[in-house]
């Protein structure tokens, strides 16, 4: 499967988000509307992706911007490249009659995520928003687990790990994770190279990766262990969060709470090689 890392631009006026209406393109995006942002190409720096795209899309230019999250999607339109989105939280010059929009959009919008329709964005703006309801298993009841039912609980229960790296501290950072079923088979292995940020930040990214794969797996419950002391003492309230890691540690948390159980362990680093391997992987493949 090829892989295409994106990035996603959070830009506020208030209570308001920016979206922008595409003007052609695939059929699942046409006419629909998302946050602004552009593909990384070769060697560039997310941020530099990112800055690249605004002032292409919009003529503006971010005064300061944040990693906040990174997910991975697959589009209806073509199952075989996953979409790996890098969201920054961004700041622009207060100037919403400035931009200008470039021919791969017709109109630009402000509107609070309470007005914003499932219908009216496309399906990775759903995802990356949190707009998207919990897939379950079919036929199943959300509130329904008895796991001595008959039914193959191997695949709802499922055991994860996951890693993140930094190179520098903050420096080059990639996200890794390996899902396995009750029955130590492995379902998925999977991550993402996301740009300059710390340990903390990648850790957190990883977490979320992993749970989000789960749940689009359609695991109910969810095992994760992890070797970072820090977050899973954050993510377990033993632990104040930073306000550095406070959006990281929220969004996961939402996440957390669509599953009907999820457990966060910590482990010592021999027992992560896995995701470890995957993101050293991810780092090497990055520099190569």
């Amino acid at each position: 499967m090829k892989q295409k890392v994106v990035t996603k631009a959070i830009i506020k006026e208030g209570d308001k988000l920016l979206l922008l209406r595409r003007h052609g393109g695939r059929p699942s995006i046409d006419g629909l509307y998302e946050l602004p942002g552009g593909r990384i190409h070769g060697n560039q720096q997310p941020e530099d992706a990112l800055s690249h795209a605004l002032n292409i899309h919009l003529g503006l230019t971010f005064e300061s911007s944040l990693i906040v999250d990174a997910i991975t999607y697959i589009d209806p339109d073509d199952r075989e490249v996953q979409y790996v989105f890098i969201i920054f939280q961004v700041t622009v010059i207060p100037a919403s009659n400035m931009i200008r929009l470039s021919e791969e959009y017709d109109k630009w919008v402000w509107k609070k995520m309470s007005d914003i329709q499932q219908s009216e964005i496309t399906q990775s703006t759903q995802q990356i928003l949190g707009l998207q309801p919990v897939p379950f298993a079919p036929g199943r009841n959300p509130d329904y687990l008895d796991e001595k039912d008959g039914k193959n609980t191997t695949t709802l229960h499922m055991i994860g790990y996951s890693d993140g790296g930094s190179r520098g501290n903050p420096g080059p950072a990639a996200s890794g994770f390996v899902l396995f079923d009750t029955t130590n088979t492995v379902l998925a292995e999977g991550g993402a190279y996301i740009g300059i940020a710390s340990s903390e930040v990648a850790e957190y990214s990883a977490l979320y990766l992993a749970l989000e794969k789960a749940l689009e797996l359609g695991a109910v419950v969810v095992d994760m262990r992890l070797d970072s002391q820090l977050v899973v003492g954050q993510m377990n309230s033993k632990h104040t969060v930073s306000s550095e890691l406070a959006a990281f540690h929220n969004r996961t948390m939402e996440l957390v709470n669509r599953f009907n159980k999820v457990t966060i362990s910590h482990i010592n680093r021999k027992e992560n090689v896995l995701a470890d391997g995957v993101v050293n992987t991810l780092l090497d493949k990055h520099f190569l």
